[in-house]
């Protein structure tokens, strides 16, 4: 079939197969509550039957607009199979526990909601995943706010607001590598376009958390279970300074701008030398870097009963309440328990199915459709920023999935960012100020549907209160608008910082 005989897909058959795919997907991931894998496939296997069928285009065409869009992303892939080994060995190594331990000691009454709001910063930042930060230290936030008799869903939406920090900005985050995988962009530099619209609105949010907090300030702090869970994970890791080595490290090589993957595997080799010295065999090393941590002492703590409790609190010389070490024991395993290798694969599974599905609706032309629509009559940069934010929110809406919300957009407006000079970093910072940060402020989403169990409070309720997630789009917007920290791409390849489009 030559390409001439190719038909081009109108405006109304692109709306149509988008809002079938997002039903199929939606369908699949909130009405039968499966994975999204299976149904991104059948979405994509439906625009690939139209794109043969209707638009007359040759198979080859198809898979290689499809495989192309996976060959992009294949370094964020190798990043996050890093980050999986990151994390294994820099739990193992007592990375991960030193930087909750020290988190949990700046609480006070007094300053308690912007004590969450750093505490789940922290823990993200270290971790990369807000799902892990609010499903364990999140939950132990809410329930001392409980005690303090701070509202659930006021304390629910600054434990958001901290954990979607990480996943937005570490580098140890899925979304934060596939945005600028998707987008055209380097991790570390879409990481610095970042602080220009992140930074401002994290700041408002401190202010509002300390506002907000006078309100409880006479409230009476459980000293004793945090003083728990610090004394339990002591009692199963090497706590120190020195854990905030590899983390320092890791930082000051994205500083020098090392490459992601030499800088994140110069921190596994830190933590597993780390490892090595406090006791850790080799097998043991390896096995954390590729399977994950299990906790032991924790959840040991957690399964004893009775007379077993009591000795294993006295071998460690733990001096803590049975009931609260068994509450205490389950918590600190859930959250040192994961990361390796292989913690990573039904992620990438996921990716390598967005991306086939965002590939294969660009090659048959969909998309293209779709933004030219969009775009039709933008002409500045903040319109091309809030039609890119608009979208990603709608992606959120429509497809459930976080990953998708930044595939399809980023697939979509990439060559209108070229064709407006803008840099990749800016299509993709604006695809992660709302993609990433609006999914959990959606009931149907995956991470709305999260959020909400883990923490006890229904999606709507805590919205209003998850201020650096819903912030960070307006901002985006807003600054885009005033023409503040936009990146411009120069004829020689590099980028540059200016309020308008330079004459290179």
């Amino acid at each position: 079939m030559s390409e001439k005989q190719q038909v081009k897909p109108g405006l109304g058959l692109s709306i149509a197969v988008f809002v079938a795919s997002a039903a199929i997907i939606s369908y699949g991931v909130l009405g039968l509550e499966v994975d999204a894998h299976v149904p991104i496939v059948f979405s994509t296997v439906l625009v690939g039957v139209l794109g043969l069928t209707v638009l007359k285009m040759p198979w080859s065409q198809i898979e290689e607009g499809a495989l192309n869009a996976i060959s992009i992303a294949l370094q964020a892939i190798v990043i996050l199979i890093i980050i999986g080994m990151v994390i294994g060995i820099w739990i193992q190594s007592g990375v991960v526990p030193t930087l909750i331990y020290y988190g949990l000691s700046i609480l006070s009454p007094s300053i308690f909601l912007l004590a969450t709001l750093l505490i789940t910063s922290v823990v993200s930042l270290a971790t990369g995943s807000s799902w892990t930060t609010a499903g364990t230290v999140g939950i132990a936030l809410m329930g001392i706010a409980y005690g303090l008799g701070i509202p659930a869903p006021l304390t629910a939406g600054i434990v958001i607001s901290g954990a979607y920090l990480g996943d937005k900005l570490s580098p140890l985050s899925d979304t934060t590598n596939l945005a600028p995988a998707v987008a055209g962009a380097n991790l570390f530099d879409h990481i610095r376009a970042m602080i220009w619209s992140t930074v401002p609105v994290y700041v408002i949010v401190m202010v509002i958390c300390v506002v907000l907090g006078m309100k409880y300030a006479g409230g009476t702090l459980d000293v004793e279970k945090i003083a728990a869970l610090q004394q339990m994970m002591k009692a199963e890791f090497n706590i120190g300074l020195l854990g905030f080595l590899p983390p320092i490290v890791v930082i000051g090589l994205a500083v020098m701008k090392t490459p992601a993957i030499p800088g994140l595997f110069a921190g596994v080799l830190l933590a597993a030398i780390m490892s090595f010295f406090q006791g850790n065999g080799l097998g043991d090393i390896i096995n954390a870097i590729h399977y994950g941590y299990e906790a032991a002492f924790s959840a040991e703590v957690a399964g004893a009963e009775g007379e077993a409790l009591l000795n294993l609190l006295s071998q460690a010389n733990l001096n803590i309440v049975p009931e609260v070490a068994k509450e205490v024991g389950e918590m600190v395993s859930e959250l040192v328990t994961g990361g390796g290798l292989d913690s990573m694969m039904w992620t990438i599974s996921l990716i390598f199915c967005a991306l086939f599905f965002g590939g294969s609706m660009e090659a048959c032309g969909f998309l293209e459709t779709i933004v030219g629509a969009v775009t039709k009559r933008v002409k500045s940069v903040g319109g091309l920023m809030a039609s890119v934010v608009g979208t990603c929110f709608l992606a959120n809406l429509f497809l459930g999935d976080q990953y998708l919300s930044l595939v399809i957009p980023g697939r979509m407006f990439k060559v209108s960012f070229e064709e407006a000079g803008l840099a990749p970093r800016l299509l993709s910072r604006a695809c992660e100020d709302s993609g990433t940060m609006t999914s959990s402020l959606v009931p149907w989403n995956t991470c709305g549907a999260y959020m909400s169990g883990v923490l006890g409070v229904a999606t709507l309720a805590y919205a209003p209160f998850a201020f650096m997630n819903w912030m960070s789009p307006i901002g985006s917007i807003i600054m885009s608008y005033m023409k503040i920290g936009i990146y411009w791409r120069k004829k020689d390849g590099t980028d540059v910082v200016a309020r308008e489009r330079p004459t290179d």
